[in-house]
Protein backbone atom coordinates (compact mmCIF):
# COMPACT_ATOMS: atom_id res chain seq x y z
CA UNK A 1 0.00 0.00 0.00
CA UNK A 2 1.08 3.63 -0.44
CA UNK A 3 0.67 4.62 3.20
CA UNK A 4 3.85 3.96 5.18
CA UNK A 5 3.96 3.11 8.87
CA UNK A 6 6.42 5.97 9.50
CA UNK A 7 4.18 8.43 7.67
CA UNK A 8 1.14 7.30 9.60
CA UNK A 9 2.88 7.60 12.97
CA UNK A 10 4.03 11.10 12.12
CA UNK A 11 0.56 12.12 10.97
CA UNK A 12 -1.12 10.73 14.07
CA UNK A 13 1.41 12.46 16.32
CA UNK A 14 0.73 15.76 14.60
CA UNK A 15 -3.02 15.28 14.91
CA UNK A 16 -2.67 14.51 18.59
CA UNK A 17 -0.89 17.84 19.10
CA UNK A 18 -3.35 19.93 17.11
CA UNK A 19 -6.43 18.04 18.28
CA UNK A 20 -7.87 18.03 14.76
CA UNK A 21 -8.08 14.29 14.09
CA UNK A 22 -11.27 13.70 12.14
CA UNK A 23 -12.47 11.98 9.01
CA UNK A 24 -13.00 14.20 5.96
CA UNK A 25 -16.56 15.50 6.05
CA UNK A 26 -17.31 14.19 2.57
CA UNK A 27 -16.49 10.68 3.71
CA UNK A 28 -18.90 10.61 6.63
CA UNK A 29 -18.24 10.44 10.37
CA UNK A 30 -15.66 8.09 11.79
CA UNK A 31 -17.15 5.07 13.52
CA UNK A 32 -20.69 5.53 12.24
CA UNK A 33 -23.18 3.30 14.04
CA UNK A 34 -25.23 0.82 12.07
CA UNK A 35 -28.85 1.77 11.46
CA UNK A 36 -31.70 -0.41 12.79
CA UNK A 37 -32.23 -1.81 9.27
CA UNK A 38 -28.54 -2.60 8.88
CA UNK A 39 -28.54 -4.29 12.27
CA UNK A 40 -31.57 -6.36 11.25
CA UNK A 41 -29.83 -7.39 8.01
CA UNK A 42 -26.71 -8.34 9.96
CA UNK A 43 -28.67 -10.54 12.37
CA UNK A 44 -30.49 -12.16 9.43
CA UNK A 45 -27.14 -12.90 7.76
CA UNK A 46 -25.92 -14.56 10.96
CA UNK A 47 -29.07 -16.69 11.14
CA UNK A 48 -28.67 -17.75 7.49
CA UNK A 49 -25.10 -18.83 8.18
CA UNK A 50 -26.27 -21.00 11.07
CA UNK A 51 -29.14 -22.39 9.01
CA UNK A 52 -26.82 -23.49 6.20
CA UNK A 53 -23.65 -24.44 8.08
CA UNK A 54 -24.63 -24.68 11.74
CA UNK A 55 -23.89 -28.39 11.71
CA UNK A 56 -20.20 -27.54 11.29
CA UNK A 57 -20.17 -25.19 14.27
CA UNK A 58 -19.31 -26.54 17.70
CA UNK A 59 -20.35 -23.19 19.17
CA UNK A 60 -23.45 -21.30 17.99
CA UNK A 61 -23.59 -18.49 20.55
CA UNK A 62 -21.76 -15.85 18.50
CA UNK A 63 -21.53 -15.42 14.72
CA UNK A 64 -19.22 -13.01 12.90
CA UNK A 65 -20.70 -11.05 9.99
CA UNK A 66 -18.34 -9.22 7.63
CA UNK A 67 -20.59 -6.91 5.60
CA UNK A 68 -18.44 -5.41 2.86
CA UNK A 69 -21.20 -3.17 1.48
CA UNK A 70 -19.85 -0.07 3.31
CA UNK A 71 -16.45 1.50 2.70
CA UNK A 72 -13.49 0.43 4.81
CA UNK A 73 -13.73 3.62 6.88
CA UNK A 74 -16.88 2.23 8.55
CA UNK A 75 -17.07 -0.53 11.19
CA UNK A 76 -18.29 -3.45 9.09
CA UNK A 77 -17.26 -6.59 10.96
CA UNK A 78 -20.02 -7.46 13.38
CA UNK A 79 -20.18 -9.90 16.27
CA UNK A 80 -23.77 -11.06 16.73
CA UNK A 81 -24.84 -12.47 20.08
CA UNK A 82 -27.43 -14.98 18.91
CA UNK A 83 -29.27 -15.10 22.24
CA UNK A 84 -29.77 -11.36 22.70
CA UNK A 85 -29.42 -10.12 19.12
CA UNK A 86 -26.84 -7.60 20.31
CA UNK A 87 -24.37 -6.48 17.63
CA UNK A 88 -20.83 -5.22 18.28
CA UNK A 89 -19.02 -3.67 15.31
CA UNK A 90 -15.35 -3.26 14.38
CA UNK A 91 -13.16 -1.95 11.58
CA UNK A 92 -11.86 -4.62 9.20
CA UNK A 93 -9.72 -4.37 6.05
CA UNK A 94 -10.45 -6.10 2.76
CA UNK A 95 -7.93 -7.58 0.33
CA UNK A 96 -5.96 -5.46 -2.12
CA UNK A 97 -7.18 -7.66 -4.97
CA UNK A 98 -10.75 -6.64 -4.11
CA UNK A 99 -9.86 -2.94 -4.35
CA UNK A 100 -7.03 -2.59 -6.91
CA UNK A 101 -7.25 1.21 -7.04
CA UNK A 102 -7.36 1.51 -3.24
CA UNK A 103 -10.51 3.61 -3.27
CA UNK A 104 -11.65 2.17 0.07
CA UNK A 105 -14.53 0.13 -1.36
CA UNK A 106 -14.58 -3.61 -2.01
CA UNK A 107 -15.20 -4.00 -5.74
CA UNK A 108 -15.05 -7.77 -6.19
CA UNK A 109 -14.66 -11.04 -4.34
CA UNK A 110 -12.33 -13.81 -5.47
CA UNK A 111 -11.40 -17.29 -4.29
CA UNK A 112 -8.50 -17.61 -6.72
CA UNK A 113 -5.02 -18.37 -5.37
CA UNK A 114 -2.76 -15.36 -5.82
CA UNK A 115 -5.68 -12.93 -6.15
CA UNK A 116 -5.00 -11.17 -2.82
CA UNK A 117 -8.77 -10.64 -2.75
CA UNK A 118 -11.40 -11.11 -0.08
CA UNK A 119 -13.66 -14.15 -0.54
CA UNK A 120 -17.36 -14.22 0.27
CA UNK A 121 -19.04 -17.17 1.94
CA UNK A 122 -19.19 -18.83 5.35
CA UNK A 123 -16.03 -19.64 7.31
CA UNK A 124 -15.37 -21.82 10.34
CA UNK A 125 -12.94 -20.46 12.92
CA UNK A 126 -10.10 -22.82 13.81
CA UNK A 127 -7.08 -22.64 16.09
CA UNK A 128 -4.96 -19.66 17.00
CA UNK A 129 -1.25 -19.48 16.16
CA UNK A 130 1.57 -16.91 16.32
CA UNK A 131 2.07 -15.72 12.73
CA UNK A 132 4.07 -13.02 11.00
CA UNK A 133 1.36 -10.56 12.04
CA UNK A 134 1.37 -11.80 15.64
CA UNK A 135 -1.66 -13.45 17.18
CA UNK A 136 -3.75 -14.97 14.38
CA UNK A 137 -6.61 -17.40 13.84
CA UNK A 138 -6.96 -19.91 11.03
CA UNK A 139 -10.17 -20.11 8.99
CA UNK A 140 -11.76 -22.88 6.95
CA UNK A 141 -13.90 -21.88 3.98
CA UNK A 142 -17.18 -23.82 3.85
CA UNK A 143 -18.53 -22.65 0.49
CA UNK A 144 -17.34 -23.01 -3.13
CA UNK A 145 -16.68 -19.26 -3.08
CA UNK A 146 -14.12 -19.49 -0.26
CA UNK A 147 -12.94 -23.10 -0.11
CA UNK A 148 -9.39 -22.01 -0.94
CA UNK A 149 -9.13 -20.08 2.33
CA UNK A 150 -6.69 -22.56 3.89
CA UNK A 151 -4.29 -22.94 0.93
CA UNK A 152 -4.45 -19.16 0.45
CA UNK A 153 -3.65 -18.67 4.16
CA UNK A 154 -6.71 -16.45 4.68
CA UNK A 155 -6.77 -15.84 8.44
CA UNK A 156 -7.74 -13.26 11.05
CA UNK A 157 -4.92 -11.04 12.30
CA UNK A 158 -4.09 -7.57 13.53
CA UNK A 159 -2.55 -4.91 11.31
CA UNK A 160 -1.04 -1.46 11.80
CA UNK A 161 -3.00 -0.13 8.81
CA UNK A 162 -6.36 -0.75 10.52
CA UNK A 163 -7.22 1.90 13.11
CA UNK A 164 -9.42 4.95 13.72
CA UNK A 165 -6.30 7.08 13.23
CA UNK A 166 -5.80 5.65 9.74
CA UNK A 167 -9.39 6.55 8.87
CA UNK A 168 -9.05 10.02 10.37
CA UNK A 169 -5.92 10.74 8.34
CA UNK A 170 -6.66 8.97 5.04
CA UNK A 171 -10.42 8.37 4.97
CA UNK A 172 -9.91 4.62 4.50
CA UNK A 173 -7.98 1.65 5.82
CA UNK A 174 -5.04 -0.09 4.25
CA UNK A 175 -5.56 -3.39 2.45
CA UNK A 176 -4.68 -6.96 3.37
CA UNK A 177 -3.64 -9.84 1.12
CA UNK A 178 -7.15 -11.26 1.45
CA UNK A 179 -7.20 -11.79 5.22
CA UNK A 180 -9.61 -10.30 7.74
CA UNK A 181 -7.30 -7.67 9.24
CA UNK A 182 -8.36 -5.85 12.42
CA UNK A 183 -6.88 -3.11 14.53
CA UNK A 184 -4.32 -4.43 16.98
CA UNK A 185 -6.49 -2.99 19.77
CA UNK A 186 -9.67 -4.80 18.64
CA UNK A 187 -8.14 -8.15 17.69
CA UNK A 188 -8.05 -9.70 21.20
CA UNK A 189 -11.75 -9.08 21.77
CA UNK A 190 -12.70 -10.41 18.34
CA UNK A 191 -10.65 -13.59 18.74
CA UNK A 192 -11.90 -14.20 22.26
CA UNK A 193 -15.54 -14.00 21.19
CA UNK A 194 -15.00 -15.96 17.96
CA UNK A 195 -12.95 -18.78 19.43
CA UNK A 196 -12.59 -22.07 17.52
CA UNK A 197 -15.74 -23.71 16.22
CA UNK A 198 -17.77 -20.60 15.38
CA UNK A 199 -18.99 -19.23 12.06
CA UNK A 200 -18.16 -16.07 10.12
CA UNK A 201 -20.16 -15.07 7.07
CA UNK A 202 -18.72 -12.60 4.57
CA UNK A 203 -20.47 -10.82 1.72
CA UNK A 204 -22.52 -7.74 0.93
CA UNK A 205 -25.67 -7.77 3.03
Amino acid sequence: MLISRRGLIGSVAALAVTGTARAPAALGPLGSLVTPKQESDIVKAARRALATHGGMAAQRDVVGVADFSPASRDPRFHLVDMASGRVSSFLVAHGRGSDPDHCGWLKRFSNDPGSSATSDGVYLTAGEYPGKHGRSMRLKGLDPTNDNAEPRAVVMHGAWYVSPEMVAEHGKLGRSEGCFAFSEADLPRVLERLGPGRLITAGKF
